[in-house]
C-alpha cells in the first residue's frame, strides 16, 4: 500500500518542520539511508559526518532528520525534508504505525498449558512453548520453544521470543558436614512488570523465597542470565551476553553493556552506565559511568589507564 504525506503529516510530532513539499510525495516501504528507493521513507543519523554525501546518494526523497539540519544545498532538487527532535524516535514510530505486522492473538496448538494457568485472551503463545502455573497478561506475545515455570506472572505488553526460559531454579548450594553440596530450596517466582522485553536464549532464575523482579519498561537483550532475587528497575537495558549475579539491584534508566558481569549482592544506582566487558565487584553510585575489569569509575580507569601508558 502507498501512503501519501498527507497521511505522513498526521503522525508528525507538533514540533516539526517540513523542508519540501510533503504534499506530492508518497512512500511504501521504510529502508535504511544506503538501500532506499524513490518510495521509500528513511532517516538521518544526527551523528553522522558523512551526512551531505549520504543525502546526495541516496534515492530517497522523503527522509526524517533532525531539526538543526541543513537542508539549503538540497533545495533543488525532489527531496523532502521532514525535521523533528528526535528522529530515530519518530522513524520507529512511524514504522509502527504504517508496517507493523497485525498480531493474531492465541495459543499454538503444540504449546503445553498447565491447567491452572490464567492466560489473557489477548495474549499469544508460539510453538512448542510450555506454560506452568503462571499469570499472562493482555497484549503479551510469547514465541515458540519458551519454558516459563510455575508462579512466573508477566503482565500486559511484553514480549519474550524463541527459547527463553523464565523461571528455573537458581544456582544455590551449602556444604553439608561431609563437604557434599545441598541445593538451597527455591520456592520463590519470577513477576516481570507491563512492556518488557526480552531477547532470545534468555534465562530469567526464580527468587529463592521472594521474587525475582523484572519492572515496568525493561528491555533485556539475547543470551542475557539473570540469577535468582535480582531486582531491575525501570526502563533499564540489558544487552547481550550479560550476567547479573544473584541478589543484584540494579536501578531504574540504567545501560548495561554487552558482556558486562555484575557480582552478587551489588547495588547499582539509577542512571548507571556499564561499559562493554566490564566485571563488576562493587556498588555503583547514582548517574556514574563505570567500566574496566574490575570495572572503576570512568574518570578513575582513565587515569589509571594514563599512568600505564607513561610507564
Amino acid at each position: 500500500m502507498r501512503y501519501s504525506g498527507k497521511e505522513l503529516l498526521k503522525n508528525l510530532p507538533d514540533k516539526h518542520k517540513v523542508d519540501g513539499d510533503l504534499s506530492e510525495k508518497q512512500f511504501d516501504n521504510i529502508k535504511t539511508i544506503f538501500d532506499a528507493d524513490e518510495f521509500s521513507l528513511t532517516w538521518l543519523n544526527p551523528s553522522r559526518t558523512d551526512a551531505e554525501q549520504l543525502i546526495k546518494n541516496t534515492l530517497s526523497q522523503l527522509i526524517i532528520c533532525s531539526l538543526d539540519f541543513d537542508s539549503s544545498k538540497f533545495k533543488d532538487t525532489n527531496k523532502c525534508f521532514v525535521k523533528v527532535e528526535s528522529p530515530k524516535l519518530v522513524f520507529l514510530r512511524i514504522v509502527g504505525q504504517f508496517f507493523k505486522a497485525p498480531v493474531e492473538y492465541g495459543i499454538h496448538k503444540s504449546a503445553v498449558i498447565h491447567p491452572e494457568a490464567v492466560i489473557h485472551p489477548k495474549s499469544y503463545v508460539g510453538p512448542n512453548t510450555y506454560i506452568g502455573k503462571c499469570v499472562i497478561g493482555e497484549g503479551t506475545i510469547i514465541y515458540g520453544n519458551c519454558y516459563l515455570y510455575d508462579n512466573t506472572r508477566i503482565g500486559s505488553n511484553v514480549v519474550i521470543n524463541a527459547c527463553t526460559v523464565i523461571g528455573a531454579d537458581g544456582f544455590g548450594y551449602a556444604r553439608n558436614e561431609n563437604n557434599i553440596l545441598e541445593k538451597f530450596p527455591h520456592i520463590g517466582g519470577v513477576l516481570i512488570e507491563d512492556n518488557v522485553e526480552i531477547g532470545a536464549n534468555t534465562c530469567i532464575d526464580k527468587g529463592t523465597l521472594g521474587d525475582t523482579i523484572i519492572k515496568k519498561g525493561v528491555k533485556i537483550d539475547n543470551l542475557v542470565h539473570i540469577a535468582h532475587n535480582v531486582l531491575v528497575g525501570e526502563n533499564t537495558m540489558i544487552i547481550a551476553n550479560s550476567m547479573i549475579g544473584g541478589s543484584t539491584i540494579i536501578g531504574a534508566n540504567s545501560w548495561i553493556a554487552p558482556s558486562v558481569s555484575l557480582r552478587d549482592a551489588i547495588v547499582i544506582g539509577e542512571n548507571v552506565t556499564v561499559g562493554m566487558g566490564s566485571v563488576v565487584t562493587k556498588n555503583i553510585p547514582t548517574g556514574q559511568t563505570w567500566a574496566g575489569s574490575p570495572a572503576k569509575e570512568l574518570s578513575k580507569l582513565k587515569e589509571q589507564l594514563k599512568k600505564v601508558d607513561e610507564l
